[in-house]
């Protein structure tokens, strides 16, 4: 799964390498499910927008029915909770692009679970696919008043919220874990957003491991509240693609 990951370049490299619009940039060093993080939807793929990470989808009747950090590509078209916004036939939700410049993952340890980042060796922001809904909270009736008044509270705002797609490891993150999100290809990253069902299905494979690496990094990461720069300092030696760690 992809549960926590990181994205504080600075807003020029994100502007520069994608060509969009970070004036909702903010640096993060411990993204976290429930937070609102930069996402570029298909709507409007030029400008960051804030989005909360965990997806409703659009017929839930309570925001119990949400809170997806993660769609298997394995049943994006199948399971109910995603097929829509993947198809694209609903009209607020659809695919995504989630921006990032490394990932966690916790490996089980004699001393309890040690936290590594994944990144590219040379430090670049990647984009993950993701999908996204937009979900309006039911009204509540609060009953009659003394005027007439119909009881009905005002509409509250709608809340847009993503998920991110995750499939099978590569070689260097099956050592961590047995998912990894879908990194996509800088040139087919508009692909996801446009491109027909079938053709968009073709990109969840995963990312080769050539030019990545993971470290282990403090355990402070384990507290999303911790959301500084020392976080992703690496605590011990790197790993590389097809290494064995040491547990």
């Amino acid at each position: 799964m992809c549960g926590r990951y990181t994205l504080f370049v600075s807003p020029a490299t994100l502007s520069d390498r994608f060509g969009v619009d970070t004036e909702a940039y903010e640096p993060t060093y411990n993204a976290a499910p429930g937070q609102h993080l930069p996402v570029l939807t298909d709507d409007d793929s030029g400008r960051l927008r804030q989005l909360e990470w965990g997806l409703i989808p659009a017929w839930a009747d309570e925001r119990s029915d949400g809170g997806h950090i993660n769609a298997r590509a394995e049943t994006i078209e199948e399971k109910r909770s995603f097929v829509d916004a993947f198809a694209g036939t609903i009209e607020t939700g659809g695919r995504c692009l989630v921006p990032a410049d490394g990932f966690y993952e916790w490996v089980d340890t004699d001393d309890g679970k040690q936290p590594y980042r994944v990144t590219f060796a040379d430090g670049r922001p990647f984009l993950m696919a993701g999908l996204w809904t937009r979900w309006q909270p039911p009204t509540t009736q609060t009953g009659l008043d003394a005027f007439g008044d119909d009881g009905a509270e005002p509409a509250a705002d709608p809340i847009d919220t993503f998920t991110i797609v995750t499939t099978e490891p590569n070689d260097l993150v099956t050592d961590l874990h047995h998912r990894m999100a879908v990194i996509l290809p800088d040139e087919r990253a508009e692909e996801w957003l446009t491109a027909p069902p079938e053709q968009a299905a073709e990109l969840l494979k995963p990312h080769p491991a050539d030019a990545m690496h993971a470290y282990p990094v403090s355990t402070a990461v384990n507290d999303p509240k911790n959301n500084r720069p020392d976080v992703v300092d690496a605590v011990g030696s790197p790993t590389t693609a097809g290494a064995t760690e040491q547990r």
